[in-house]
């Protein structure tokens, strides 16, 4: 049960004054459903209202508070003509200007021989002062609410400013004295406010200074939100070892055979990598790894050892791909290798039907099939294991949290592995997976060749495509990379739709053309058509980003690169160098460049070192934006900046720690005022693991 403290907090965002159904609707868009939301919504910058000159002295493009009295109003006597109200002080004169605005409300507003205090931007007509739609407006006993330093926040279309800071301000009235839940020697060290006390600070800044991320008041929220995160985790990680799990060792005998047919030698990174693995497995509680491996670094191999490691057992493993595509890529390049041993493997996507998947789904049951590689339809009812002990979860940030459990759940006490292409900064990685123990293949391949990455400008298309001709004719595939499906009127990108209808006007047939719009089966065909068949050019947008594999691919070409992250500029270019070819990569971009963007660009050619990316574009571009959070399952804050706060993270991760050691159960004192916080952060579910563990 959430504590009654924070009750006030998780009504509606419609329960505060002045907020209706329409408003919610956008309150909801802007920051949430709750009154909570708001707390973390905090002011992007300040308007200054403290300036209070005369009329004749109030200069133009600077915002003025101003007392005057209303001498007339003049209507507008066209439809485009503004409704002006005339004003003065002693010395001289004010016009407001207001465009579309009802009458009745402005003489109400207004009234004439009345004094009135605008707040607004001064600009200077015919010789004349004016203020159009001043920002604030009152009587003068309202003088003192208008003319000091105001928050301004982040707005969505349909909120005014006014309105925002209203329900922030009454957000705040509801804010309670909590608990302290921050350790007394940390919070005595830094010196930092209490909880109510730093959210009252960080939404009333008195100048520009009081906005930096380094400010006490705003170290102090971003470290609540992280200890939240840090202890969820920990949670979670207690409540995995603490169900019951069993030791998976094989003998080793089906890894002897196989390793001849392997194409490389492992390599040191795949050896410590598999050695921690089957450390894992063989101890009898559940294991729960993330397997990092830039971008052709042989994770697909560290896993068939593991999953012959349980096979070796007796058991089954299964290893799930976010799409069909990658799934059926898996299962041609393991199950080749599978049969030279006589182990059979099965393959089950949503493509499947009638009686092959029958034939699968019987022989799983059976506990014929040893290995089988799928999609989500993994997930469904009717797929039944003989013996599940391993799952290994591909691409997981396609994936939930919930979904990893569904497929664990197949089994009995299975061992999940979970594996990413994407190189995650040490600071993401302890946020997004602090759950688990990380296993990092920072090595490549015997035989890999460096790609030779170029920067070119968008201006030399035609010397690209003329570049792109001779190494067709030379035997090459090549992937033309663009950003969007079609031409919308809001962007000036090139669509791949377009492009594909000019480059087929000079290649003819061997151009094929993938985009995410396409049904699943129809970019099979065309992916195939491209990894075996008669097509040599793909047009595509980034659909092709992940773990699809064409060797003999070696030229990469991505229109308007400025536009894309690093991590997936770096991801689109591990799409080739994977055979033994020299290959190529050109970053063609659009003028001008910011600088954000020269510097990326900048380091896609210096380095493929995925792990130094990864570090680079959390630093330019912070986490937000950083693989895109919402898609990335990477955790979003509110309030905490991985960049500007990475060095809290230690300290929060150290302490939640130390907390489940000496309170696992959170009972103690600051044991309860810890789960305020988790629920203040809505980590609820994680509270929920300590009643059923």
């Amino acid at each position: 049960m959430r504590p009654q403290s924070l009750f006030p907090l998780f009504c509606p965002v419609d329960s505060l004054p002045g907020i209706g159904p329409r408003l919610a609707k956008l309150f909801e868009k802007l920051t949430g459903p709750h009154v909570a939301d708001l707390l973390w919504h905090l002011p992007s910058g300040l308007v200054d209202r403290s300036f209070r000159p005369t009329v004749a002295e109030a200069p133009s493009g600077r915002i003025a508070t101003l007392v005057v009295t209303v001498e007339s109003h003049e209507p507008s006597t066209a439809p485009r003509r503004p409704y002006r109200i005339r004003c003065r002080d002693h010395t001289g004169f004010l016009t407001l200007v207001f465009f579309h605005a009802r009458q009745d409300w402005l003489e109400r507003a207004f009234p004439v021989g009345e004094v009135r205090v605008v707040s607004g931007t001064v600009e200077h007509f015919n010789g004349e002062a004016q203020m159009t739609h001043p920002d604030r407006h009152g009587t003068l006993e309202e003088l003192e609410g208008i003319e000091g330093i105001e928050a301004v926040y982040p707005l969505t279309a349909g909120l005014t400013p006014k309105v925002v800071a209203r329900a922030v301000s009454r957000a705040l009235e509801r804010a309670p004295d909590l608990p302290e839940w921050i350790e007394p020697s940390v919070f005595r060290q830094r010196r930092w406010p209490s909880w109510k006390e730093a959210l009252t600070i960080v939404h009333s800044p008195e100048s520009e200074a009081d906005l930096h991320l380094d400010r006490p008041a705003r170290q102090r929220l971003a470290y609540d939100e992280m200890l939240a995160n840090q202890l969820a985790l920990s949670l979670v990680r207690a409540s995995m070892r603490k169900l019951k799990g069993r030791s998976v060792a094989g003998d080793g005998s089906l890894r002897a055979r196989i390793m001849p047919s392997l194409p490389f030698a492992l390599t040191g990174a795949q050896e410590r990598s598999l050695k921690e693995i089957t450390a894992d497995m063989a101890e009898p509680a559940r294991m729960l790894r993330l397997l990092q491996g830039d971008v052709g670094s042989g994770k697909t191999i560290v896993a068939l050892l593991a999953m012959l490691n349980a096979v070796e057992t007796g058991a089954q493993a299964a290893i799930m791909a976010p799409t069909e595509i990658l799934a059926r890529q898996h299962f041609a390049s393991i199950e080749p290798l599978l049969a030279s041993i006589g182990i059979r493997a099965g393959l089950l996507t949503g493509r499947d039907k009638g009686k092959s998947r029958k034939a699968v789904l019987e022989d799983l049951a059976a506990g014929e099939i040893k290995i089988i590689v799928g999609t989500h339809a993994l997930f469904q009812e009717d797929v039944v294991f003989q013996d599940l002990a391993l799952a290994v979860i591909d691409e997981q940030h396609r994936f939930g949290v919930h979904q990893r459990l569904e497929l664990a759940a197949k089994g009995r006490a299975v061992d999940v592995l979970v594996m990413t292409a994407t190189p995650i900064p040490r600071t993401l990685t302890l946020t997004a997976y602090g759950d688990m123990d990380v296993s990092r293949l920072d090595e490549k391949p015997p035989g890999r060749q460096p790609v030779d990455t170029r920067v070119l400008p968008l201006a030399r298309m035609e010397d690209v495509v003329m570049g792109v001709e001779r190494a067709m004719r030379g035997g090459a595939k090549v992937y033309w990379i663009c950003p969007l499906v079609a031409e919308s009127e809001t962007s000036d990108l090139a669509a791949a739709e377009e492009r594909h209808l000019h480059l087929s006007q000079i290649f003819g047939e061997r151009v094929g053309l993938v985009h995410g719009k396409m049904k699943a089966a129809q970019k099979d065909a065309v992916m195939e058509g491209f990894a075996e068949g008669n097509i040599d050019l793909l047009v595509s947008t980034t659909v092709v980003e992940v773990g699809v594999n064409v060797p003999e691919a070696t030229v990469m070409v991505i229109e308007h690169a400025e536009r894309f992250g690093l991590a997936q500029l770096h991801q689109l270019r591990g799409r080739v160098g994977r055979g033994s070819g020299a290959s190529t990569c050109l970053l063609l971009y659009g003028s001008p460049l910011s600088e954000t963007a020269r510097a990326r660009l900048e380091i896609m050619r210096q380095t493929e070192d995925g792990f130094r990316i990864a570090e680079e574009d959390l630093r330019l571009r912070g986490a937000g934006e950083l693989l895109g959070t919402r898609q990335s399952g990477l955790p979003e804050f509110r309030v905490a900046d991985l960049t500007a706060h990475a060095d809290l993270l230690p300290v929060a991760r150290d302490d939640a720690r130390l907390i489940l050691e000496t309170d696992p159960e959170l009972q103690s004192k600051r044991g309860e005022a810890l789960r305020t916080l988790l629920y203040l952060f809505e980590r609820d579910a994680q509270v929920r693991t300590l009643r059923s563990g």
